[in-house]
């Protein structure tokens, strides 16, 4: 856990004629692979015939041009990339999931993590219900498809069965002849759709991905809101929107989303800039030169630069070969495999005081390296500053924050931590300026139980999150 990890991300297409619609969502999977690398999948609706591929590896190897061909051509199409919590990288994990029940056909897929989803699938199975896999997505679809029994249509089991579901989700749902997109009442994790030129209808985890297909961002689902695409075109049902304050996820801002995307109304661009303008008047010091960890601190090292005065540089350059499943053979050092991810510039660094920008330090291992590099290359000082607050407790979100005893803040004292990692200073965020960095009109609240315990919802009692991961791993079903 050096680094944190999203758990995944969701596409689908609806369109109002016949074509490859699996490419389409190839090339949106292929724009969220930050969201998730260990696993992909692709289900593709012609006139109700539900053609399935998913495996575990990345977009670009799983389907290659032959398997591509294989789904064939139709009207609808639903994709998903998934990193999954420790314990549960099976591919019976893997999304979208289909299932046949006795009103039909469906494919659905998610990004998130439900709070009471161990609860949830105790008592689907004292009921007889049978699993496959420890996925969120499984209980979901029960839950959907037991509401479907008696509901007049797919998206009112989906209306109803939101009743039961706590915690975070975006929902992505294909039906033979609908794709359906629903979004939890506190908007935790991101879900917009938008329409290309064809008119096709297109949804997404993040705008980055509608652009990758051609398609123009008409808006985020609102929190709690439910859309339903067919060929009458898009019509709402919001019998759970304004039933919780909104609390997204703050670190979409600070790390998880693609930078060229708009979330909520509010460019992730933007918003790692004014983090960083933040950073500098919370934390000024004199230094010549100003870099960031690739990829998601150089957008702040930006925005330290301007507010600051201090000239910005490239400083690391990162191996853009190598992703987040890197694994190197035999039995390198973990050090060895910082230095291949990451490289040092010694022009910029080389006899100057560097100022250095990442989005975070889970147990300080990795910046302690990269910070390693820097020494070696020449740096004399190397002020770092970070553009999240110290992180202190779990997420039960969907996020891959661990117990508190994995927590570097949660152990250290700031003067130690500075020591362990091996900076000059160490420079956090504040939470008051985290709340403003994403000014949207589209969102109007933050969730940062992260870095203050206050959960906006009710989380597991008396289990701690490394214990929650095991048992629901075991037991009932983080995605």
């Amino acid at each position: 856990m050096s680094k944190l990890r999203e758990e995944c991300g969701v596409f689908g297409i609806f369109s109002t004629q016949t074509e490859d619609v699996a490419s389409s969502v190839y090339y949106g999977l292929f724009a969220l692979q930050h969201r998730g690398q260990e696993s992909c999948g692709i289900v593709v609706n012609d006139d109700g015939l539900f053609t399935a591929h998913k495996e575990n590896g990345l977009v670009n190897d799983v389907f290659t041009a032959k398997k591509l061909q294989k789904l064939g051509m139709g009207n609808m199409a639903l994709g998903h990339v998934r990193y999954g919590a420790a314990g549960t990288g099976a591919v019976e994990n893997a999304q979208p999931l289909v299932v046949n029940h006795v009103k039909g056909r469906l494919a659905l897929a998610q990004n998130g993590c439900l709070t009471n989803s161990a609860k949830l699938r105790k008592d689907l199975e004292l009921e007889g219900a049978i699993f496959h896999s420890t996925s969120d997505m499984e209980v979901i679809a029960y839950e959907v498809i037991r509401e479907r029994l008696t509901a007049p249509s797919i998206e009112e089991a989906i209306n109803r069965a939101m009743n039961k579901l706590e915690g975070a989700y975006s929902l992505v749902v294909m039906s033979p002849s609908k794709l359906i997109a629903a979004r939890d009442e506190a908007g935790f994790r991101p879900l917009c759709y938008g329409i290309r030129d064809d008119g096709a209808y297109v949804v997404a985890s993040e705008s980055c991905a509608l652009h990758a297909v051609g398609a123009e961002l008409v808006r985020d689902i609102e929190p709690g809101e439910i859309l339903i695409f067919d060929k009458n075109g898009p019509r709402s049902i919001k019998d759970h929107c304004g039933k919780r304050k909104q609390t997204s996820c703050v670190f979409e801002y600070i790390y998880f989303a693609r930078p060229d995307s708009v979330i909520d109304g509010a460019s992730v661009h933007e918003a790692r800039l004014k983090a960083g303008a933040y950073l500098a008047m919370e934390h000024p010091v004199d230094a010549d030169i100003v870099i960031g960890v690739p990829d998601s601190g150089l957008d702040a090292a930006i925005g330290y630069s301007r507010q600051s005065g201090i000239p910005y540089g490239v400083g690391l350059i990162k191996n853009r070969y190598i992703g987040r499943t890197f694994i190197s053979p035999g039995q390198a050092s973990r050090e060895d495999k910082v230095r291949i991810k990451l490289n040092p510039v010694y022009e910029t660094v080389k006899g100057k005081r560097v100022v250095l920008i990442d989005d975070s330090i889970v147990r300080g291992t990795t910046c302690a390296r990269i910070v390693k590099l820097l020494r070696d290359a020449g740096a004399t000082e190397i002020h770092m500053m970070v553009t999240a607050p110290p992180f202190i407790a779990p997420c039960y979100y969907g996020t891959d924050v661990d117990s508190k005893d994995k927590l570097i803040a949660c152990n250290l004292t700031h003067d130690e931590i500075v020591e362990k990692i091996g900076v000059d200073s160490l420079g956090f965020i504040s939470l008051e300026s985290t709340k403003k960095i994403a000014c949207g009109e589209g969102c109007k609240g933050f969730c940062t139980a992260c870095f203050d315990e206050k959960y906006p919802t009710a989380i597991p009692e008396n289990v701690e999150k490394s214990k929650f991961d095991k048992k629901i791993s075991k037991n009932g079903g983080n995605e």
